[in-house]
């Protein structure tokens, strides 16, 4: 299975991340509940580990968001918060298990096991549409107007990240992480030159633009007011 991780405690996350990588799984690992959030729903996940406790969102908050954007990827609650009231509210923010720590791996990846064997909820997105921009995620296919955008594959990563955030800014090195994989500052223009192939392709044809610069942050795909 794909696995996302949310935990920010390095020692436990190295410890989980181990297991389940010995266990055959893929396990994404991020360490901040934004972070968690934007992974989660852009990504197919099969099961989906969040600590209560992450900075930038707390794990409670980040279920209830993805639960909110129609994502029914199972997901089980791994904190040291473990009363009553707190596994309570737990289960009715979205988590589908909650597990108190500290724990027995084996029991976490029984868990995960079994979560993963329940029948999906529903169907992950498909397609994307902003506007009359639309995305096609299966055959990899973007059209704007019904006119055919050819674009190569990391300009394709960009322009997703983008309308899967639609109306939010998305920052340069959110980019830079989701797009080119990169947990550093490279210290070149690679974003900037390829927003501006995107934006020759996907804007300049047509009448309204959808890509805007939001001055010392990053951009937003959107109608603009």
């Amino acid at each position: 299975m794909r696995l996302l991780l949310v935990e920010d405690d390095p020692r436990t996350a190295d410890y989980i991340v181990r297991g389940l990588t010995e266990a055959g799984h893929v396990c994404d690992l991020l360490r901040d509940g934004h972070d968690g959030l934007f992974a989660a729903t852009r990504n197919a996940y099969d099961v989906i580990i969040a600590d209560r406790m992450v900075p930038g969102l707390d794990g409670l908050s980040m279920i209830k968001a993805v639960r909110a954007a129609g994502i029914r990827t199972p997901a089980i609650f791994l904190t040291s918060i473990g009363g009553v009231d707190d596994r309570v509210e737990g289960l009715e923010a979205g988590g589908d298990d909650y597990l108190v720590k500290p724990f027995a791996f084996s029991e976490l990846l029984a868990r995960i096991n079994a979560l993963g064997r329940r029948p999906a909820a529903q169907e992950q997105k498909t397609a994307l549409r902003v506007a009359d921009l639309e995305m096609d995620l299966i055959q990899r296919r973007v059209t704007r107007q019904g006119q055919p955008i050819d674009l190569q594959p990391r300009e394709f990563s960009l322009l997703e990240v983008l309308m899967r955030g639609e109306g939010r800014v998305i920052t340069r090195t959110m980019l830079l992480e989701r797009v080119w994989d990169f947990h550093f500052d490279p210290k070149t223009s690679v974003v900037e030159t390829h927003i501006s192939r995107l934006r020759a392709k996907v804007d300049r044809p047509f009448d309204v633009p959808l890509i805007h610069t939001v001055r010392n942050t990053g951009y937003s795909l959107h109608i603009p007011a």
